[in-house]
């Protein structure tokens, strides 16, 4: 007899013998009939009148067929042994059950059984029962193992009990055979301990494979499956519906086990067979192997668009958009392909490798580059690539470019890196020098600077058209010792100092001071010449060679030929001399006024077009000279004009002309499309790289190298008197203001041009009215500050008068946001208290030409722990409230032992630099 989870053994009951002592105390078989009238056997025994019962009743041999633990179920009923009449030697109300395994089938004897159990019955009938017909039929399940051989007799033993055995069934449970999750799993024999499980490796069907491993069940004792692990999927190019693997349709694919079902093929890709394990590309679209099968085939991008250049004297900044069309991918990269247009139209070639790109040439992941070390007045054609994975696999693809065409400015030459010493005496030393590695053009002098060692801030300037030279007449400190520094000149202007070349003469020297130091700032330097109106000696002449240049006077200035050095208009007796000496007169009718642009002190500021003859036309701004102006209001506002007239340099404002023999006066400056640096900063806050912003400040700190080589102090530097054209070129501009210090500190500085903030002026300048170059560097701090801060307010909205008291006691403003700590340091540096400490112009460009060439140097970020700063928690702070708390903490900072801030919750503010 099966079902799904035990199977009985087969017993004969007919079979069971009888066995005790006493032959004739058996158990009786009764031959009966239920009530279907089926013959059944029931075995009984009731000798409870009698003493010493022990009658016995064993089973045929019974086969296990392997299993290790069997079940026996007995059914029979017993009687009350209250129910029996008075007179009853022995009655008991249980028996025994033994059981005894063996290999074979053999007599045997009951000594030789071991008991399973003593079994009661749990009711029990009496006569009256019998006199009604009710039968009441215990069941009792028993179970039996471990066991080892391949059969086992079943025994039963009666002590004097009034009892039936109606049924014995020996059963094992078994897990039957299943199929799950596409794994067959065979009929399976549990183990013989209650608590094991038996492990069952299953076999995948249908097409189906293991998924990670094979399937495992386990199979309990109570012949239940438990335990699942790992399943079968099926194969690629298959799918399960409804428990079996059927195959993929055309159009669908199924490439990997952990899909489900198989999937329509992605875009621009196609299966034209059944069973597809992936999608062939269409043409013109394709794959790399990295690529997931769900991937749609994609496709070269297009071009790159809007792309514009940004010329710098011999650099150019490239930048462009990403393409209209990416070929469907995200690993987008570009290529730079440079040539230089040969002369008289002879073609191209390639850049040279001294042309030095910016972080690189190809694989670039950003939309800008800085192209470096260019020819000057050279004419350069660009070609940008984007190009993406499956670029190289689209070999018949046709490559798609956008080109540049750009013509690099006059630039000055690049440092001279060697000088050598030649021969010496005890106050001469021959120097030679090599040309530098980028002359940008014809070298048409060299200016030598020479001082003593530590006398850095005192020295003197000669001239050689040569590379080498005597130095003649020295006097140097007792050990012998003078620095030299040379540099070059060409038509576009002197190029950087070398770094300090320390030479000595003979040791048995002895030092020289001037005769008239009380003049001039310069000590122990022969032959000194001393102007009371410089404020250092001008340049000195030692002995030279005929063919070097002299210095002589123009308008009471000291001057070099073919060197430019500026010109105050106010010392013309005629300052209409002035203007039409260094500005051009351009008649009216060559001027179209085409819109207003703003408004100035003496008028409105227009643009329009310029139509000279035999000229492109360009487009001007125009300033006007309103009706109505004094002969005193005329001058000053042609004042600007005949200080900007003076100047030719990229990063400063170019005059085109003015207009004064017809009414009303004009300015004619060339258009800068994006109007004032701080005003565009704000509309176009965090949109620009570092490196683009470090590019900025490099325009303007080489306008100001310009202005400070010709001797002119800006005194106005600001962002706001900074101009920007649509390449991002930063060019100085403003030159018009007189500036006079009021007694009134808020005010701070009353101007023709209106009022200069007390925030942009160094404290010397303040104090004692000395405006030197100096004092343009600490201005050129505060505009690095505006631009790393996107035009901030310096100093919020603290006073004036706060502001000047700040800054003595050693306040200085923090590093913006997101600003590089190599940027901060160059402010600190443009800070400092003594003049002479800061940096000169040259030498902020080259930092910052250093900086553009290794953008790596930017990545570290200014430590906000050394800040004068709030560090909110909630980064999503505006800069309005930022400003606020800041300036509220620099308010209090001013209180000697009280300090009071009312704070939002969750804000934290570090307050440092108290005095003890």
């Amino acid at each position: 007899l099966y079902n799904t989870v035990s199977c009985c053994l087969h017993i004969d009951v007919s079979v069971l013998q009888s066995f005790s002592n006493n032959a004739t105390h058996n158990w009786e078989e009764i031959g009966e009939v239920d009530e279907d009238y089926a013959p059944i056997h029931t075995y009984q025994v009731c000798r409870v009148m009698e003493q010493n019962q022990n009658n016995w009743l064993h089973t045929n041999w019974i086969l296990t067929e392997g299993a290790q633990r069997v079940f026996i179920e007995l059914k029979f009923t017993l009687r009350d042994c209250n129910s029996l009449p008075g007179g009853v030697g022995t009655c008991k109300e249980t028996f025994n059950m033994y059981y005894y395994e063996t290999d074979g089938d053999r007599a045997l004897k009951e000594s030789r059984y071991i008991k399973i159990d003593t079994i009661a019955a749990d009711e029990s009938f009496t006569e009256l029962d019998l006199g009604d017909r009710v039968m009441k039929l215990n069941t009792e399940v028993r179970d039996l193992g471990p066991l080892t051989h391949k059969g086992v007799y079943l025994a039963f033993q009666d002590l004097g009990a009034c009892i039936a055995l109606v049924s014995v069934r020996v059963f094992y449970k078994r897990c039957p055979f299943l199929v799950k999750s596409l794994a067959e799993f065979p009929d399976t024999i549990p183990g013989s301990e209650a608590s094991q499980l038996v492990e069952v490796v299953g076999h995948c069907v249908n097409n189906s494979l293991p998924l990670y491993e094979p399937p495992r069940m386990h199979c309990s004792t109570e012949g239940e499956w438990l335990v699942p692990i790992g399943k079968c999927v099926c194969q690629p190019g298959f799918e399960e519906i409804n428990g079996s693997c059927q195959v993929c349709k055309v159009g669908f694919y199924r490439s990997l086990l952990e899909s489900l079902a198989c999937s329509k093929c992605p875009p621009h890709s196609v299966a034209r067979q059944t069973g597809a394990t992936a999608c062939s590309c269409e043409d013109g679209y394709y794959k790399i192997d990295s690529d997931p099968p769900n991937m749609a085939c994609t496709r070269p991008p297009s071009a790159p668009r809007n792309a514009i250049s940004n010329v710098n004297e011999t650099s150019v900044f490239l930048e462009w958009s990403v393409p209209m069309e990416m070929g469907g991918r995200k690993d987008v990269r570009y290529n730079i392909l440079c040539r230089q247009v040969l002369p008289d139209g002879r073609g191209l070639e390639e850049c040279g490798p001294n042309v030095r790109f910016l972080p690189r040439r190809v694989g670039l992941s950003n939309t800008s580059v800085m192209v470096a070390d260019l020819q000057s007045h050279t004419n350069y054609s660009f070609l940008l690539e984007a190009v993406n994975g499956v670029s190289e696999l689209a070999k018949d693809h046709a490559k798609q470019y956008v080109s540049l065409n750009v013509t690099t400015n006059q630039a000055a030459p690049s440092p001279v890196s060697v000088v050598r010493k030649g021969h010496t005496d005890k106050s001469n030393i021959a120097l030679s020098w090599a040309e530098p590695d980028r002359p940008n053009g014809i070298i048409l002098e060299y200016e030598i600077k020479y001082f003593e060692k530590e006398q850095d801030s005192s020295y003197t300037i000669i001239k050689s058209k040569e590379t080498e030279m005597v130095v003649e007449g020295l006097k140097c400190d007792i050990f012998g010792y003078v620095a030299f520094q040379v540099r070059a000149r060409t038509s576009a202007g002197y190029g950087a100092f070398s770094r300090r070349f320390e030479f000595q003469t003979s040791p048995y020297f002895t030092a020289f001071t001037c005769a008239q130091k009380q003049y001039c700032d310069m000590a122990f330097i022969p032959m000194c010449l001393c102007v009371p109106s410089l404020r250092r000696c001008g340049y000195s002449k030692a002995k030279q060679d005929p063919e070097e240049e002299k210095m002589h006077f123009h308008n009471g200035h000291i001057k070099f030929p073919g060197v430019r050095t500026y010109i105050d208009p106010l010392t013309y007796e005629d300052p209409n001399q002035a203007v039409h000496e260094f500005a051009q007169e351009i008649d009216v009718s060559f001027i179209s006024i085409e819109r207003i642009i703003g408004a100035g002190e003496f008028g409105e500021v227009c643009s329009g077009p310029l139509r000279l003859p035999g000229k492109r036309e360009i487009q001007v701004a125009i300033k006007t000279l309103k009706a109505g102006y004094t002969e005193q209001q005329r001058r000053d506002f042609l004042w600007e004009a005949s200080i900007m007239g003076q100047f030719n340099h990229p990063n400063i404002i170019r005059l085109e002309g003015v207009v004064t023999k017809s009414k009303p006066v004009m300015i004619i400056t060339e258009y800068m499309e994006n109007g004032s640096l701080d005003t565009f900063l704000k509309k176009n806050d965090g949109q620009f790289t570092v490196i683009q912003l470090v590019g900025m400040l490099r325009g303007i700190a080489s306008g100001m190298r310009y202005l400070s080589d010709m001797g002119y102090v800006h005194r106005d530097l600001a962002a706001r008197n900074i101009l920007v054209n649509s390449n991002l070129v930063c060019k100085v501009s403003d030159f018009g203001l007189s500036r006079v210090l009021e007694d009134d500190p808020e005010a701070a500085y009353t101007t023709r041009g209106g009022k200069i903030p007390i925030r942009w002026t160094a404290p010397e300048a303040i104090a004692y009215r000395k405006f030197t170059s100096a004092s343009d560097v600490w201005s050129y701090g505060i505009v690095m500050w505006e631009v790393m801060s996107y035009g901030e307010r310096p100093y919020w909205e603290m006073s004036n008068q706060d502001v000047i008291k700040a800054v003595e006691e050693s306040y200085r403003l923090p590093g913006p946001m997101d600003c590089p700590e190599a940027l901060y340091h160059l402010m600190m540096d443009c800070w400092q208290r003594e003049r002479s400490n800061r940096p000169k112009f040259d030498e902020i460009v080259c930092l910052l030409d250093k900086l553009i060439r290794n953008p790596s140097s930017l990545k570290k970020l200014v430590n906000s722990s050394h800040r004068y700063e709030f560090t909110p928690q909630n980064n999503n702070v505006s800069k309005t409230s930022q400003s606020y708390v800041k300036s509220f903490i620099l308010k209090k900072i001013y209180f000697e032992n009280l300090l009071i801030l009312m704070l939002k919750p969750n804000t934290n503010i570090y307050v440092f630099g108290f005095k003890q």
